[in-house]
């Protein structure tokens, strides 16, 4: 998988491609820079809109210390309840369950002037540990399950203690966007534009496209995002792919239009986006997301890596992918010691063959 410092195939260059991790990491958790907003009756609307979770007192006092070297690790989630307008934008029955659909690890290193950002393919088999939701429910460990049961089972503080246990490492926030508003964002840009290199029809996620250009409405979006089954491989590991390449297409269509002067888009943006988001408390406030985009405008694409976990297909189910121990404990290491992720972390991997499908240049 090529890293998001490396030019794309159509040529634009690697500072052009990225604008800064702050559009990554708000595209995936629902926020688009919030910053200009926080007066008087437009700050109390916004602010209204947020939901937040208590995750600490969830999650009590047995997790990774933090680590005190100026970096902070956040778990990004895409969910989907499959019940309500969810359910209508297709990806499952309406059976009113909740799922993780999309889980990012975003490590900023310090400084705010790196960052490195691991995909976590839903279909990683793992050993769930114990967990207590934010009701005060306690759920069982369980062994070689899919990785997004966490979600499914307990919500966003059993998705917080899996990824903990299963990296080592403290996450610092968390921040989940619902599907429907997702879609409802991309609308209101006007569509986001992409360029197929092939036929792409999935109808698990209502997406029929033609090889060529296409502006996506928020449906079409949310359904390539979702896809699975028309593209590479046929693995989750390819959907991952098609998410990184439409962020930096939403990165290029929020700046086209100027999202960034314009307040009234700014404010038409925020709206959408606060009622779709859910943070951990700490991030709980319009001021706290504005402080913690800032912080991240600096990031540039050529001081940005974006990979997948490290994973093999699992022998006995192809549909399902097993971790590759060594090289993620690779990764780990590097995000706990706040350096680069070396190279050699995902040579020789899985990566779902879909890399070339979607040309967002």
């Amino acid at each position: 998988m090529r890293e998001s410092g490396t030019p794309g195939r159509g040529g634009r260059a690697a500072g052009q491609r990225g604008k800064g991790l702050a559009l990554a990491v708000w595209t995936a958790a629902g926020v688009l820079l919030l910053g200009g907003t926080g007066v008087g009756y437009v700050y109390l609307k916004l602010n209204g809109n947020l939901r937040s979770l208590d995750i600490d007192q969830a999650l009590g006092a047995d997790r990774p210390a933090k680590v005190d070297n100026g970096s902070e690790n956040i778990l990004v989630l895409g969910s989907d309840t499959r019940s309500g307008s969810n359910g209508r934008l297709g990806g499952g029955a309406d059976d009113g369950s909740a799922r993780a659909d999309t889980a990012m690890i975003v490590h900023l290193y310090e400084g705010r002037k790196r960052a490195g950002v691991v995909s976590v393919p839903r279909d990683t088999l793992i050993d769930r540990p114990a967990c207590t939701d934010a009701d005060g429910r306690t759920h069982r460990p369980a062994r070689g399950v899919m990785f997004n049961s966490a979600y499914t089972t307990g919500g966003a503080a059993c998705a917080v203690r899996t990824v903990e246990s299963l990296t080592g490492i403290r996450m610092d926030h968390y921040l989940e966007v619902d599907f429907a508003g997702f879609a409802k964002l991309v609308d209101e840009l006007g569509g986001v534009e992409i360029t197929t290199t092939e036929d792409i029809h999935d109808p698990d996620s209502h997406l029929s496209l033609k090889a060529g250009d296409h502006t996506l409405t928020g449906e079409q979006a949310l359904g390539l995002v979702r896809t699975r089954h028309g593209v590479g491989d046929g693995s989750d590991l390819g959907r991952i792919q098609l998410q990184q390449a439409f962020v930096k297409a939403l990165a290029d269509r929020v700046e086209d239009l100027g999202v960034l002067t314009s307040p009234k888009k700014l404010y038409d943006l925020a709206d959408t986006a606060t009622k779709a988001v859910t943070t951990d408390s700490g991030l709980g406030s319009v001021n706290e997301l504005i402080s913690f985009a800032s912080s991240l405008k600096g990031i540039g694409s050529e001081n940005l890596t974006m990979i997948t976990l490290p994973v093999q297909y699992d022998p006995a189910d192809r549909n399902r992918v097993v971790l590759d121990e060594a090289k993620a404990d690779q990764v780990w290491k590097a995000l706990r010691g706040d350096r680069p992720i070396p190279r050699s972390a995902t040579e020789g991997t899985a990566t779902g063959e879909a890399g070339d499908v979607v040309d967002a240049a």
